[in-house]
């Protein structure tokens, strides 16, 4: 696990921001600044990771604003940076929260989740590097089943005879056998007995066969709680409070041996997991490389107009989320959790109110803006063939489940690059999502008929296809709200 997790330190370590640069590019087109902006933040964890004495608790994160139209690829920038660190990284929507106190959400739950995100992570990590041993421990409990362990038996003569116990022990001439001996021959055959048995399941000799166990249930119910605050917003844990008091409930379950390993594994490796050691480390995690992406800041901006109350979704908010951004200590049902080195990224198309709109404290804490452009021509065709996630490479692989090859000319993908964009500046832009609904139209009629009616295994799609089934609806701008 140790050797593991220094791996993954090291990978992290030789990502140097060029390199970062490079990672994304594989998954997102264009936003070049964009790119290098949350890179030399990414690295900057790092070196303030290396930063030694009390200078280290000083740095402050690079928090980022996003922003730019909706579907350039903000949320994919975030969402790959905390895959490519291996952080806990939580994406929350700034106009679902509301001010403390009033229905809805508060800003502190986005702690919360990361913290649970984290702990979950860890935990997996931790589940991984004890498999080994929980599956040994499982196919164990499942021969305590089949074969129960030998218990002690009082030795009588007549337990000894070879036609009673089937041991075959050679009663000698006095006729008495050693205590000693008989119980150690025994445990010999039931050893030998559980060694043939073990060897046939890891073989998966016996997975269909159904045997009856225990499984340990949820010990406390789902308590409903009244009121805007949900149990998990208050940052307690029933089963933590109560499990003490109350015992662990279990019900007998009829499983196969091949369910019952599964079920057995997951039951043994939480055993061997010390829970402690857990949230510590998923804490550190947090407080040291957690990402919190939160999208829309731009539907919070703006002031509330005088004689019409609070607006507690807006400036409320921006009050809330203040504290939590520069640095406070939100409790978690894991314990506190110091926000101070989080990384903040936000994002907002800000189509009409404007970043300045943000109360200034709040602007301050997030110095680093980009802006991200809207998507070109050459841009959309760059993004369905480029990315490893590409929409075109995602039809291929869904029509090759039935064995049907699809091909696309280059024209007709340059085509609907064409169409996209046209559609975009016509009616709403919506960036790369608009790719989406164009292609799901052209290959509606295909992915319909492909199961009976189609009967070449080979499908082109050609530029003429794609005018047939797609001018129509571009030409039609009332037409083409609807349906692109």
């Amino acid at each position: 696990m140790v050797q593991k997790e220094e791996l993954k330190k090291e990978k992290i370590e030789q990502l140097t921001p060029t390199q970062i640069v490079k990672e994304l590019d594989k998954y997102i087109i264009g936003q070049d600044n964009a790119k290098k902006s949350v890179a030399i933040a990414l690295r900057n964890r790092w070196r303030r990771q290396k930063v030694t004495g009390a200078l280290k608790d000083e740095i402050m994160p690079n928090n980022i604003i996003l922003i730019g139209p909706t579907g350039v690829g903000k949320t994919e920038i975030a969402r790959r940076i905390s895959k490519l660190a291996n952080a806990p990284f939580v994406k929350v929507e700034a106009s679902k929260f509301t001010e403390v106190g009033y229905v809805g959400r508060d800003v502190e739950s986005m702690i919360r989740e990361l913290t649970d995100l984290s702990v979950n992570m860890v935990k997996q990590e931790r589940s991984e590097a004890v498999q080994k041993k929980a599956e040994e421990n499982a196919i164990e409990r499942i021969l305590d089943i089949l074969i129960p362990p030998l218990k002690k038996k009082p030795y009588s003569p007549v337990q000894a005879r070879p036609e009673s116990t089937g041991q075959g022990m050679l009663i000698p001439p006095g006729g008495k056998v050693n205590e000693d001996e008989y119980q150690k021959s025994l445990e010999e055959e039931n050893k030998k007995t559980r060694d043939k048995i073990r060897e046939k399941i890891l073989k998966g000799e016996l997975d269909k066969r159904i045997i009856e166990m225990d499984v340990s249930a949820e010990s406390f119910p789902m308590l409903q709680v009244l009121g805007p605050i949900g149990m998990e917003e208050m940052g307690l844990n029933i089963n933590e409070l109560f499990g003490n008091l109350m015992p662990k409930k279990t019900k007998k379950r009829k499983l196969t041996i091949a369910e019952a390993r599964k079920v057995l594994t997951q039951e043994e490796s939480q055993k061997l997991i010390d829970m402690d050691t857990v949230t510590k480390e998923a804490i550190a995690r947090v407080q040291d490389a957690g990402i919190v992406f939160v999208d829309e800041i731009d539907k919070i901006a703006g002031k509330s107009s005088q004689g019409s109350g609070p607006d507690v979704s807006r400036e409320g908010v921006q009050r809330d989320l203040l504290p939590i951004v520069e640095g406070s200590t939100v409790i978690t049902k894991y314990g506190p959790v110091k926000t101070d080195h989080i990384l903040f990224m936000a994002s907002g198309a800000f189509h009409i109110a404007k970043p300045s709109d943000l109360i200034p404290e709040l602007q301050g804490r997030f110095p680093i803006r980009v802006e991200l452009n809207s998507l070109s021509e050459d841009d959309f065709y760059q993004i369905l063939t480029k990315p490893q996630n590409a929409l075109v490479k995602q039809y291929k692989a869904l029509l090759d489940t039935e064995g049907f090859e699809v091909n696309f000319k280059e024209e007709s993908l340059k085509e609907i690059a064409k169409i996209a964009t046209e559609v975009n500046e016509q009616v709403e832009n919506i960036g790369a999502r608009r790719l989406h609904t164009i292609l799901t139209s052209l290959l509606e009629d295909i992915l319909f008929d492909v199961p009976d009616k189609i009967k070449t295994k080979k499908i082109e799609i050609d530029r003429n296809l794609v005018i047939e089934k797609l001018s129509k609806i571009v030409k039609n701008r009332d037409l083409s709200r609807y349906i692109l």
